[in-house]
């Protein structure tokens, strides 16, 4: 029998208006026969179901050798929604049969048939939820068995098996309540018009999170460059990606910002290359320098010997010859890349130091200019001959400049 043949059942059950009523129920509602009793007896029973329901939620990472793991979830998962049915059972049984129910249908124009659509529905959506999480630690534990099986494609398989199972809910809610689909789907059509013109970057991001789960571009626990993040991919969710930085901060990045973004991914081979920098003299054999450094390399135990580290002349620099000292990590990690390089610079330095390989530092040399060559220009200016601005005469007759006007007078 599927969901909504059983649902229809129940509904035809509570609309015939026969009495669920027995002696042990007529026994349990006359314990209570105060409003106080009743609200204390609810308040503690839901208590107890909470805290039965917390128990439960330990009791699934307990490993028992006596039973698989799997069994052992669903029958904890069984447990829990026993006790919660049975807690809510009992609490519907002490108001039902003392009229506050009655009271408060005819009230507020609630009948029988409403009332168990409206406890039908918060039943399955609970159902709902549980069997996701049930879904979610099956799916966990079977990939778990099987290496084949990636954290990624275990994330894939848990939002489909979800999102499957919300909208199987959906439908038999909407059954429950006997809505027309049509009408329905009409509505939903312009509905879903509007909330796509004001939620275009939600939906974006929705599209975009199915999208990278498919296409895989990353996976959990790959090492990514995501725009101006950097870090290892912890959860890849339908809305946004999840990485945690090697500060250990955990940054949430938007799938549609994700989908934009350039991305490198330094996991995706399985190993990483470093490239690391070093100078030598010029007056060093580079081939030699070379040689060194290789040898030093390959001794490592943080880098593979395959494929083999390689040393090559980068460039000339200010000073230096620079070297590029270039070994393999495998399983690529912000540890491991520090290790990897924090034991390369060590090794490196300490080969160049027993060759007698000079590692310069920035230099700068002062020369004189040659005398012979073309006279530089600066401040000083050479002296001037008398010749050239008149002579001695205008030094020694300042005055005489002055009065020299008056000498044309008397020249006159």
């Amino acid at each position: 029998m599927t969901l909504p043949a059983l649902a229809a059942v129940l509904l035809r059950l509570a609309s015939t208006g026969t009495p669920l009523q027995s002696d042990a129920v007529l026994d349990i509602a006359s314990l209570f026969p105060t409003f106080e009793l009743r609200v204390a007896a609810s308040v503690l029973v839901t208590v107890a179901v909470v805290a039965v329901w917390r128990v439960g939620a330990r009791l699934h990472d307990k490993e028992v050798e006596a039973v698989s793991m799997p069994v052992w979830h669903l029958s904890v998962t069984v447990l829990r929604l026993v006790v919660v049915a049975g807690g809510g059972a009992f609490v519907f049984a002490v108001w039902s049969l003392s009229g506050d129910i009655g009271t408060f249908s005819e009230q507020y124009d609630v009948n029988r048939q409403t009332f168990v659509r409206i406890v039908l529905s918060a039943a399955f959506i609970v159902g709902a939820y549980v069997l996701t999480s049930v879904l979610g630690r099956f799916i966990k534990e079977i990939a778990s068995t099987r290496p084949e099986i990636s954290d990624h494609q275990r994330e894939v398989i848990y939002r489909i098996a979800q999102v499957t199972t919300y909208l199987a809910t959906l439908a038999v809610i909407l059954g429950i309540w006997r809505a027309d689909l049509g009408g329905f789907l009409v509505g939903a059509g312009f509905l879903g018009i509007v909330v796509g013109m004001a939620a275009r970057q939600t939906l974006g991001a929705l599209i975009a999170g199915f999208v990278i789960m498919f296409s895989r571009p990353f996976e959990i626990g790959d090492w990514v460059e995501l725009g101006d993040h950097e870090g290892i991919v912890t959860e890849i969710t339908v809305v946004n990606t999840r990485i945690q930085t090697f500060d250990g901060e955990f940054v949430m990045i938007p799938n549609d910002v994700v989908s934009s973004e350039s991305l490198v991914n330094r996991s995706r081979k399985g190993r990483l290359r470093l490239d690391i920098e070093v100078g030598v003299d010029y007056d060093t054999d580079v081939d030699r320098a070379a040689e060194v450094a290789q040898a030093a390399v390959e001794d490592l135990d943080e880098v593979l010997s395959v494929p083999k580290p390689q040393v090559v002349a980068k460039r000339f620099g200010d000073s230096a010859v620079v070297l590029g000292v270039r070994p393999w990590i495998d399983r690529p990690s912000a540890r491991r890349w520090w290790r990897a390089r924090t034991a390369t610079i060590s090794a490196v330095s300490e080969a160049f130091d027993e060759e007698g390989i000079t590692i310069p530092f920035p230099q700068r040399a002062l020369s004189e200019r040659d005398p012979s060559g073309p006279v530089p220009l600066t401040d000083a200016r050479p002296e001037a001959s008398p010749e050239a601005d008149g002579g001695g005469e205008s030094e020694e007759g300042g005055e005489g400049d002055d009065a020299s006007p008056g000498s044309a007078e008397a020249d006159r």
